[in-house]
């Protein structure tokens, strides 16, 4: 396992366990959550805040979109992103 996988794993597992206790339901790490109907735009705000003060990044700009938030899998990829201060 790569330091990225290692990264990104870690991190899927803090918000796995974060909304899994939050939405009171299982959730899957490529689960669609809008899709789904777990998560609305409202949440959707919950989250940045929750990703901002739990991995210690700042999500603005380009990083606001939606696609981010979609999954578990892509908010670790934006912290991974974020931490990294590439592009992806």
């Amino acid at each position: 396992m790569t330091a990225e996988q290692q990264t990104d794993s870690a991190a899927e597992e803090v918000l796995r366990s974060y909304l899994t206790d939050r939405l009171k339901a299982d959730v899957l790490v490529a689960q669609d959550l809008f899709a789904s109907g777990l998560v609305n735009s409202m949440f959707a705000m919950e989250l940045v805040v929750y990703l901002e003060k739990t991995f210690e990044v700042a999500i603005i700009g380009e990083h606001l979109r939606l696609d981010n938030f979609r999954t578990i899998q892509s908010m670790a990829a934006l912290v991974r992103t974020l931490r990294d201060g590439s592009d992806g």
